[in-house]
């Protein structure tokens, strides 16, 4: 069974795996049908993921059918489809314990920690199975990237009279404007790349943007659209050390600010405004189950329209050769979907 290794960065090879064999009590083998490339497959990529572990079988946004199900398995049964919740957790932490699955003290992240889905077959707990007859298994291989922009906007806990800035327009911070929008709050987006603003205006219906032009000019453009105010919710989807620092400086009396991005530099601002404005930092992390469990329903109900976030396609192995492709903001990858199947 041929499946994509990351060797280390910037090396991919195809290597032979075995098959899986018969699942154990609470596990499930799947049949992989998609597999969503995300920031985390580009930075561990690259050699700038810091939880990235080599060599690793990536793949994490999945689409799978059920083959197999091991005994006390009783959430799914051979031929489901599902999206997959690859967050690994061991039930039996602190965290674990009281519900806080997303930041397991043993946490392993499928694809990142240990090995993921660029295979045909392999092995999961069945309970981080969710299922739907409805979705298509690109559609359900969306399903994770949406859940981290889910998280990231219940952190904030944001209110429908309030306002959103968020703060780069790659996939994750799309997947958070998915969810702010579904608020009810305004929302503004903030990019230095015009073709993803464009993207977010043209596909995803937010009209207020603001292309960063690193030269401060952002924080008046953002004030003259909120009338002088400053945001309510400020969420940072860059990953970027200086864009993280600088958040803190759109952030408004009693504001929320999220990091949802990951970096391995230091972040380093002033107390005293943060201190003056009361503000609260939140860090987002992954997601849960019921995140998952809630976008499949937006999708079905038509809620979240998935069709714009898929924008290029690559077989298991032709993938190697298109990857490094994906990397430059000119070709436009909002979502690369590998077809395993």
């Amino acid at each position: 069974m041929r499946a994509i290794q990351l060797e280390k960065p910037e090396a991919f090879r195809i290597i032979d795996v075995p098959e899986p064999p018969s699942p154990g009590p609470g596990d499930a083998v799947v049949k992989v049908f998609r597999v969503g490339i995300c920031g985390t497959d580009f930075s561990g990529y690259l050699g700038k993921m810091p939880f990235f572990s080599y060599p690793r079988i990536p793949g994490h946004e999945l689409g799978v059918e059920v083959v197999s199900v091991g005994a006390n398995v009783v959430n799914v049964k051979p031929g489901d489809r599902c999206a997959v919740e690859p967050y690994i957790n061991c039930q039996k932490c602190y965290s674990c314990v009281r519900g806080h699955t997303n930041c397991c003290e043993n946490h392993q992240t499928l694809g990142v920690h240990c090995d993921g889905g660029l295979r045909p077959l392999f092995t999961v707990p069945a309970r981080k199975l969710h299922i739907s007859a409805k979705l298509s298994f690109e559609q359900l291989a969306l399903v994770e990237t949406l859940a981290i922009g889910c998280h990231a906007i219940s952190r904030a806990n944001p209110k429908s009279d309030e306002t959103i800035l968020v703060i780069g327009a790659g996939p994750i911070g799309l997947s958070v404007v998915e969810f702010a929008k579904l608020s009810g709050a305004r929302t503004i987006v903030l990019d230095i790349n015009e073709k993803r603003l464009a993207f977010a205006r043209e596909q995803m219906g937010v009209f207020d943007t603001i292309l960063s032009k690193g030269d401060g000019s952002e924080l008046t453009a953002f004030t003259e659209m909120t009338g002088a105010k400053l945001g309510n919710v400020v969420v940072d989807a860059t990953g970027n050390a200086g864009s993280m620092a600088n958040a803190l400086n759109y952030v408004g009396f009693a504001g929320r600010l999220v990091f949802v991005g990951i970096t391995t530099q230091e972040i380093k601002f002033g107390h005293p405004p943060m201190h003056r404005r009361e503000m609260t930092l939140l860090a987002s992390r992954n997601a849960l189950s019921a995140d998952f469990t809630r976008i499949i329903g937006l999708i079905e109900d038509g809620r979240i329209d998935t069709r714009p976030w898929i924008t290029h396609h690559a077989g298991l192995e032709t993938m190697i050769g298109e990857f490094p492709k994906w990397l430059k903001p000119e070709t436009g990858v909002v979502k690369a979907i590998v077809e395993v199947q």
